[in-house]
């Protein structure tokens, strides 16, 4: 059979860009879609789990039996991303060397037992333990699964690709929510942490069975699919300025600026996903069940978005405009439900949902920008340490949040919190990148002008 190469030396210029492009993607195996994207996506949707189901136990009743104040559930919702942020580069650094493989393996027995512990413990002080070791294990997992897609997917897939991993997110929190809600009414909140954190133990043996760490470790491609592959990842990097060393990527303005940008955005991020619960139940005759739909409606709105968002961004490949327009849009959906206030619960719903959906619309493009931006060789840990910040970002939503809450007794000062939180990180967005991706069809242009030379 021929090869793409071949076919364009015959093809005529005026042969359809949209025929040519086809051509190309149709020559680069479809079935890394179905053999990776799902196990990617189960497997952070189980890491997401075991972090953001601390919310409906603290809601259900954890505080209550183990005597937890308002400050200490703030600390212990935020403990998992100090444990997170001091680990994160270390566990990166030994995926994009070693094996992403294996670190997840490792890591997915053990977030299993120390979620399913958190539903045995007794004493706070074994709770704020478990947490803390809970962001260590889990630290690795959501940059290590980005190194693992950019070895796998080209530019033009990388959006969705991460999308789809990053639906792990908005997903888990969906069905949890409800999930979450009718076990600790069924069963209580020691339960509801041990039904949700086992599944992880046996989930990593699947993991080791199903994914290979690069594509030339994969027996179910072909030879000719996988040089076809490596040598579209490998022209991606040839307009990139190599950097030297690990230091040099730290120090570069543009890793810098979104280490502070993706911390303001985590801020935002994380301060709504742990305390949207209790904003929520503490309306007016609110059950847990009906606080657990009415959780899960921004994460269904966000999924149908981050969709059409990462389909576009990979069309366009214009990454920067859908990251910070939708930050903004979180900035001012917040701000709109502070001025709302607790007169009208529905309205000031609705607006904390845009706020919602508004976050995650921009996970994927945001990380796949980062992998064309930066040289293949100091791209893994710069993620990391750009995630890394975003753990202190999220440690800080987690507390402050719940602290202001806790202390001003309402919401409106912890929506000002996070809507400046979210415009600051849109600006730094427009400061920072410059997309340096041509646009899709200057992109199929180039590529076509290439195979006729």
């Amino acid at each position: 059979m021929l090869n793409f190469r071949v076919n364009c030396n015959i093809l005529p210029l005026s042969y359809p860009r949209l025929k040519i492009k086809w051509l190309m993607k149709k020559k680069i195996a479809a079935s890394r879609w179905y053999r990776l994207i799902p196990v990617v996506f189960i497997t952070y949707s189980l890491a997401y789990l075991d972090r953001a189901n601390f919310g409906f136990g603290a809601a259900g009743g954890m505080a209550k039996d183990l005597h937890i104040t308002p400050a200490m559930s703030s600390l212990l919702a935020s403990l998992f991303f100090l444990g997170y942020f001091f680990f994160q580069i270390p566990g990166v650094y030994y995926a994009a060397n070693k094996s992403t493989k294996k670190l997840i393996f490792w890591s997915l027995i053990l977030w299993g037992l120390f979620a399913t512990a958190t539903g045995l413990i007794k004493d706070v002080k074994i709770l704020i333990v478990i947490r803390f070791m809970l962001g260590v294990v889990e630290s690795a997992i959501f940059p290590s699964m980005l190194i693992l897609l950019s070895r796998w997917f080209t530019r033009t897939e990388r959006s969705r690709a991460n999308t789809y991993l990053i639906f792990g997110n908005p997903v888990t929190v969906l069905w949890m929510s409800v999930v979450s809600g009718y076990l600790i009414n069924a069963l209580g909140w020691r339960w509801m942490f041990i039904l949700e954190g086992a599944p992880a133990i046996v989930w990593a043996f699947f993991w080791w069975r199903l994914v290979d760490d690069k594509p030339a470790d994969a027996k179910w491609l072909t030879s000719d699919e996988k040089q076809l592959l490596q040598d579209a990842l490998q022209k991606e990097q040839q307009g990139i300025k190599p950097v030297r060393n690990y230091i040099m990527a730290f120090k570069s303005k543009v890793v810098v600026l979104l280490s502070m940008q993706y911390a303001l955005w985590s801020l935002g991020v994380y301060g709504f996903v742990i305390w949207l619960p209790s904003i929520i139940k503490a309306a007016p005759d609110m059950s847990i069940v009906k606080t657990g739909w009415l959780s899960a409606v921004p994460y269904l709105m966000a999924i149908i978005a981050m969709i059409s968002t990462s389909y576009f961004s990979d069309k366009t490949l214009k990454r920067k405009v859908f990251v910070w327009t939708s930050l903004l849009i979180g900035a001012i959906a917040f701000y709109c439900s502070y001025l709302t206030g607790t007169g009208n619960f529905w309205l000031s719903f609705a607006l904390l949902g845009i706020a919602g959906i508004s976050m995650y619309i921009p996970y994927g493009p945001f990380f796949a920008l980062i992998t064309e931006i930066l040289p293949a060789n100091v791209a893994g840990v710069s993620i990391a340490l750009i995630n890394s910040f975003g753990a202190l970002g999220s440690f800080a939503g987690s507390y402050f949040v719940g602290y202001l809450n806790g202390t001003t007794g309402g919401f409106g000062a912890s929506y000002i919190f996070m809507a400046g939180s979210l415009f600051l990180s849109a600006v730094l967005t427009i400061i920072a990148v410059k997309d340096p991706v041509t646009s899709d069809k200057q992109y199929v242009d180039e590529k076509l002008t290439e195979q006729m030379k």
